[in-house]
């Protein structure tokens, strides 16, 4: 017990509460279990660390935070740390990596029905995990996700200025003055470009040279361990998953054709679609479909994206379409709050109300004419006008 009280202080003196994602406003920490999910790197250990260092310090004595990848769980069972944790006196723990070890879940089931004055939260990074595990925590736990940074958040990490989340109905029906308030400190396409690239996790502050390499890392620990572990992909099929992500990094966007898509990478129909929908449980493409309600795992999807731009760069070897790319920025930061379906009459309608276009200054009004609620959204405009919105300021969502 005392090397992890020595090394959870030891963490927790070193975490900055200088920058706090704003996801933290929005868990409800009284809980009694709280799952945190979201893919690698995108600052699940950080975010804890920090609630405790912020929350929790006049009560650290009964506070603990472990890693469940430490070499000590290869050998003893987590709940016998837990039951002396608790003798001890212990109110609030924080599991981390939970998916490193072997059924967790149920342990962490029984931790909450034996210990009732025990609040639990936990966080995995593997999103499979974590979704194969909501049937024993499904009435126990409350599970959120943490996607990677907005591009609100990115500014405020490079330029420590900053900046209130803005809600969706803020932007469409104020959107000249909040634009002019943020012209006033940035210069948002001065940054605009890098986030696109490379500002979506948030370990791109620790080396900027190495982060797409670290990206890929974190894409091949998916397709080449999670998948086929969990999912029970063909190890041979992992190669042509990655082309097929090529292949939808360079188009514009990517309106999926199944059946000649299956005939090019060489698996079924039913399988290509099984796989794509698994590719989508981890986070590593977003299909896009006409009702977002009751979808099938073998239902085609209308449109088909990866789930970030950066994961577009790394894939797209400097060919990334324009158009793709605006699109899954304005998708990225509107499905983290907001329902996303496709539609045709414009690219995106938002919460069955909202439709949008993307385009450029130049775009016209054919395409939503007489259609109530529709704005374009201009990807080379700083300040809109009207209902024409620059799309920058969607990053400014959460």
């Amino acid at each position: 017990m005392e090397q992890f009280y020595e090394q959870f202080r030891q963490r927790l003196e070193r975490t900055d509460t200088r920058f706090v994602r704003s996801i933290m406003d929005n868990i409800h920490w009284n809980a009694r279990l709280i799952g945190i999910k979201g893919s690698r790197g995108v600052g699940k250990t950080t975010l804890i660390l920090q609630y405790i260092k912020l929350n929790l310090s006049a009560e650290l004595d009964a506070t603990l935070y472990v890693s469940l990848d430490h070499i000590w769980f290869s050998e003893h069972r987590f709940i016998h740390l837990v039951d002396e944790f608790y003798k001890r006196g212990g109110k609030y723990l924080f599991l981390d990596e939970v998916h490193k070890y072997k059924d967790w879940s149920v342990e962490i089931k029984n931790i909450y029905d034996q210990y009732p004055d025990l609040k639990v939260v936990f966080t995995g990074s593997s999103m499979l995990e974590i979704l194969n595990a909501r049937a024993d925590l499904s009435r126990r736990a409350i599970i959120y996700t943490m996607q990677g940074l907005s591009f609100r958040e990115y500014l405020e990490l490079e330029t420590g200025t900053h900046f209130q989340p803005c809600s969706l109905k803020d932007i469409i029906h104020d959107h000249g003055t909040i634009a002019e308030q943020i012209l006033k400190k940035i210069k948002p396409f001065q940054f605009f470009a890098d986030y696109l690239a490379g500002g979506y996790y948030p370990f791109f502050t620790e080396h900027k040279e190495l982060y797409n390499s670290r990206l890929e890392e974190v894409v091949n620990m998916i397709l080449e361990i999670e998948l086929p572990q969990l999912r029970n992909v063909n190890m041979a099929f992992v190669t042509k998953l990655k082309r097929l992500m090529l292949v939808i990094s360079q188009s514009a966007p990517f309106i999926p054709n199944i059946s000649k898509l299956s005939e090019r990478i060489g698996i079924n129909r039913e399988t290509l679609l099984t796989y794509l929908w698994h590719l989508a449980e981890a986070s590593l493409v977003y299909p896009l479909y006409k009702d977002a309600l009751g979808i099938s795992k073998l239902q085609k999807p209308d449109k088909l994206f990866l789930e970030n731009t950066n994961l577009m760069v790394v894939f797209g070897s400097g060919s990334v379409n324009r158009g793709n790319i605006m699109e899954t920025f304005f998708l990225n930061q509107l499905k983290n709050g907001h329902q996303v379906e496709y539609t045709e009459r414009g690219d995106f309608l938002i919460d069955s109300k909202y439709t949008f276009e993307i385009g450029g200054k130049n775009k016209k009004h054919k395409q939503i004419m007489e259609i109530d609620d529709a704005f374009i959204v201009c990807d080379d405009l700083e300040y809109g006008h009207g209902n024409k919105i620059p799309i920058w300021l969607f990053g400014f969502l959460y």
